[in-house]
């Protein structure tokens, strides 16, 4: 089959508008809607302004507010939190296609020296029956120690425990207060239908291969596997070569001019058809919005390259401990260093960067300004501030 070629403008487009940035944030609120365009929503604990979740969620439709998303995790039972590239919440109907998944970290956390502290099976069960008869614990429930010398990210042993019985899917995060986790049984948690459903593992991997590539509108190989992060390399080269039949090979311009091959899938010309140009409302993004997650993909579609700094020693950062990129249309104009201080009620700006070649008269700096000021509400601030 010829491959279709995907000009640079339209790929960034089709990009955009697949991840909800295409259009204004505004309009009548479907949180649910949004979390299933996207597949998954990243958690992050990090609240400089507003946790990444809640600000992914935001950046789409800016009447969404903080308490909506624990809402449909703890009452609703509308989505479950696991590990996509990283700890994310996913719509619950996605279960059946998760089970692989449990099995796929258990089998990495098997291999990994991570469990060299993992109380054994026994310790494990005690704390799984304490859960039984006592219901949903978070971390906090328990009080094994730390043993030896800390180093970063060392956990207690309880905690090393529910974390592996979680990734495993031996046990489930029914709530978050204060963003602490609880964990409870997950026939407590997820839905019976759901819970006992089992698809082949065939059937997953295709459903998250081309969910991807629904999600992302085409792909290069590596693009596909990155997406959910829920199938290796392999398994979705095997998978591109079994559904050859079935997909629309495609050429994609990088911003650069170059041109790389990827897949689609069948109604790729459809889509591009029915493309509108993407609003030019412009947006302040949070570093983990799957939009900026995949850094190659990034890098490649608009010539933007970036990275979280927030684990880099000061002295080696670039840019700052926590950047926002700008984006305006289809492109990524600026980046911005914001902190809110919540005891004065002032959303603080610390330093901004124009992206080299990128003109900021005055219009630019106003829709900037707009956007700051719709933070600092979405965060209950009073006011905003620049730094001197």
């Amino acid at each position: 089959m010829t491959p279709l070629r995907i000009d640079n403008k339209t790929a960034r487009q089709l990009w955009l508008s697949s991840q909800g940035l295409g259009t204004q944030p505004t309009g009548q609120l479907d949180v649910m809607g949004m979390i299933k365009q996207l597949g998954f929503v990243q958690l992050d604990s990090i609240q400089v302004v507003s946790r990444a979740h809640h600000h992914i969620l935001w950046s789409r439709n800016q009447n969404y507010r903080e308490p909506m998303l624990n809402r449909l995790l703890a009452q609703d039972r509308a989505i479950f939190e696991h590990f996509t590239h990283d700890a994310s919440v996913i719509p619950m109907e996605f279960l059946p296609m998760w089970q692989r998944q449990f099995r796929r970290k258990k089998a990495q956390l098997d291999r990994s020296g991570w469990l060299k502290n993992l109380p054994d099976q026994a310790s494990r069960d005690e704390i799984k029956n304490r859960i039984r008869a006592e219901g949903a614990l978070s971390t906090h429930a328990f009080d094994s120690k730390i043993t030896g010398p800390k180093e970063m990210w060392s956990r207690p042993p309880h905690k090393i425990a529910l974390d592996y019985m979680w990734y495993c899917g031996d046990l489930a995060t029914c709530h978050r207060i204060n963003f602490n986790k609880y964990y409870n049984l997950p026939e407590r948690v997820f839905p019976k239908a759901f819970h006992d459903e089992r698809l082949p593992d065939h059937e997953q991997v295709d459903w998250l291969c081309r969910g991807a590539l629904e999600r992302m509108g085409f792909g290069a190989p590596g693009d596909v596997q990155r997406y959910w992060d829920a199938v290796g390399t392999q398994d979705v080269r095997a998978w591109i070569d079994q559904s050859a039949s079935d997909l629309q090979p495609v050429e994609i311009q990088s911003a650069d001019g170059t041109w790389i091959t990827g897949v689609a899938l069948p109604d790729i010309e459809a889509r591009i058809a029915a493309l509108q140009p993407v609003t030019s409302r412009l947006r302040i993004l949070n570093p983990f919005d799957p939009v900026i997650r995949d850094r190659n993909r990034l890098g490649r579609l608009f010539g933007f390259e970036y990275r979280v700094e927030m684990f880099v020693p000061a002295a080696k950062r670039i840019w700052g401990y926590y950047v926002f990129p700008i984006l305006e249309g289809h492109r990524f104009v600026g980046r911005i260093e914001i902190k809110a201080d919540r005891k004065s009620s002032v959303l603080n700006v610390l330093k901004f960067w124009p992206e080299d070649g990128v003109r900021w008269p005055a219009s630019r700096h106003e829709k900037l300004a707009a956007e700051l000021d719709r933070m600092r509400r979405f965060v209950g601030l009073e006011k905003v501030a620049w730094a001197a």
